[in-house]
């Protein structure tokens, strides 16, 4: 069965801590929190101090992804502000093995990002170093766009390199999920998905999260 990370970017910003707390109650293992550079990505969000305000109000694991060019100047401050995972885009800088090292010094789990069109080979000599890998399965930067289904064999391959070598990391899946685009992903090896409209557009974003689950037994 799958874990769940709701999407605080298609939360309801007047209502967020309303909007927190019904996941949380739902039993979201994860709130996953979009931060975007308006550099990397067009569109500009959160920053080390919405996780710092949110960290008290909720035990899930706070899953921060940075869509951030050249990320390692920040990192400290997603570290200091109680993020539990922090993941980086291989696309976004020159230096992401030290990225990663400087996330994992700071005692937060490291993750690295890929977008639909990099390849997992891009990202192999890593995957040694991360608690997690988050596989994007829409290109990034806004929400509610559809599920691009080539990116499943992406999932297969790194979970065929997981069992090759022996690692222990998390897939995390993210873009256009929902209970019928999170079967293929589960069955390819996805253990973690994010999923933003398809919990929040709804009002009781509970059943939602149960589907995810129950498509995933």
């Amino acid at each position: 069965m799958i874990k769940v990370a709701p999407s605080i970017l298609s939360a309801d910003y007047v209502n967020l801590q309303r909007d927190i707390e019904k996941v949380d109650k739902a039993g979201a293992e994860y709130l996953h929190i979009d931060v975007m550079d308006g550099s990397f990505v067009p569109s500009i969000s959160y920053g080390p101090g919405f996780v710092k305000a949110i960290r008290p109000i909720t035990k899930m694991v706070l899953d921060c992804h940075l869509m951030v060019q050249n990320p390692e100047h920040i990192l400290p401050a997603f570290i200091d502000a109680g993020a539990d995972i922090i993941g980086v885009q291989v696309e976004a800088t020159q230096h992401i093995h030290r990225a990663l090292q400087i996330i994992k010094n700071g005692g937060v789990k490291a993750e690295v990002v890929i977008n639909p069109g990099t390849p997992v080979a891009m990202i192999e000599p890593v995957l040694h170093m991360v608690d997690q890998v988050l596989v994007m399965t829409v290109n990034p930067g806004f929400g509610g766009q559809k599920f691009l289904p080539e990116t499943v064999e992406k999932i297969a391959q790194l979970n065929q390199i997981k069992k090759n070598k022996g690692y222990d990391f998390d897939i995390e899946v993210d873009g256009g999920v929902n209970n019928q685009t999170v079967v293929d992903c589960y069955k390819a090896g996805a253990t973690v998905a994010v999923a933003g409209s398809y919990v929040y557009n709804v009002d009781d974003p509970a059943k939602r999260i149960q589907a995810l689950r129950d498509a995933t037994k």
